[in-house]
């Protein structure tokens, strides 16, 4: 077991995943304003018309290159259980399968949009419209997916960036509606049902993706999640973690077989001398031919006496020193952990740091 701790942590196609899949949602909602802009023939001095048809496909060819290098570094990363079949089959991942699901379906408008318009000579320009039109699905569906499994759905700034996407495509439908030749009823009722929508995804965000344990909710498996365990404080006496602090650690060491090679190892423990509470490290990883793991995924969860519990991951692994993140609504920490590794028992020492 003292050889554990082997390999490092989340690659850098983590990052690159989330990096991409948020750069994906900015050029859809870009690509869709300027599709909504192109129908109403808006164009200025600076850009005519055939400008912002070109701007318009340019863009959307753009989303979907980022869209497929989001999919390919999801699958290549591995800190979530999702394979290839994941990214063109809705439904059926094992992680978080309704909106990883959503993924896949807008991955799927996509490509038909780019297989339609590579035939669009042999099948013709209506069946052609239809799926042009379709595609337009895949913005919702995208921001759905984004929100209900992105690693950073809690976060503000991307809180911010989906109200912004949110509204610029509102903004576009209100300007398409204004100069459409609609009865002002079927006008209203559209703008109606736009309204309805946005409002529907808020008061959903509000009580799921925006609420502590909505990883458990959304289906993320139990080998993910390390918190089962860890009970928070009731929130009526809930207090601060200190804005640094170091504490001796002391816990159990726990393995179990996954399959396929993979194995399972929990590390859980209390704090203590300096401050007291719980720490629990989940990893899965293939099992090393020398001993030890080559961790794929991890969970973190820590909380102190009064503290609501903080979940993360591990961000670097070194030999017995391990480094993770955690976060807790709008408060991250920082935590170093120096271990002493040995049968079934673990201790040493935790350094924390609220970021």
């Amino acid at each position: 077991m003292s050889a554990l701790l082997a390999t490092t942590g989340p690659s850098a196609y983590w990052y690159l995943t989330r990096g991409s899949g948020v750069v994906a949602l900015i050029l859809l909602t870009a690509s869709i304003c300027l599709g909504i802009a192109g129908t109403v023939r808006w164009r200025t001095k600076q850009l005519p018309r055939f400008a912002i048809a070109a701007l318009h496909r340019n863009l959307t060819l753009i989303a979907i290159a980022f869209v497929g290098f989001h999919v390919v570094t999801t699958v290549l990363d591995g800190y979530a259980p999702i394979g290839w079949k994941d990214a063109f089959l809705p439904f059926f991942s094992s992680y978080r399968p309704v909106w990883t699901g959503l993924g896949a379906v807008t991955f799927d408008l996509l490509l038909a949009l780019v297989v339609t318009s590579l035939l669009r000579a042999r099948i013709g320009i209506r069946a052609w419209r239809a799926v042009h039109w379709l595609a337009y699905a895949s913005w919702p569906v995208a921001l759905a997916h984004s929100l209900g499994t992105g690693s950073d759905a809690r976060a503000g700034w991307l809180q911010v960036l989906g109200l912004a996407c949110g509204l610029a495509v509102a903004g576009a439908v209100a300007i398409r509606l204004a100069t459409s030749r609609a009865q002002l009823g079927t006008r209203l009722a559209i703008a109606a049902g736009v309204a309805a929508v946005l409002f529907g995804v808020g008061v959903w965000y509000q009580r799921g993706p925006g609420e502590h344990g909505w990883a458990a909710r959304a289906g993320t498996p139990a080998s993910l999640i390390a918190h089962t365990a860890i009970r928070a404080a009731p929130q009526v006496s809930e207090i601060s973690v200190p804005a640094s602090f170091t504490a001796q650690f002391s816990g159990s060491i726990a393995e179990t077989q996954a399959g396929d090679n993979l194995v399972n190892v929990r590390i859980d423990g209390t704090l203590s001398s300096g401050v007291r509470g719980r720490l629990r490290l989940v990893l899965q990883g293939v099992a090393l031919d020398g001993g030890g793991v080559g961790m794929t995924s991890s969970g973190v969860a820590f909380s102190l006496a009064g503290t609501p519990v903080y979940e993360g991951h591990i961000t670097s692994l070194q030999g017995a020193s391990v480094a993770a993140r955690v976060s807790a609504g709008s408060s991250s920490v920082d935590l170093r952990l120096a271990l002493r590794l040995g049968g079934s028992t673990a201790a040493g020492t935790v350094v924390g740091r609220v970021v």
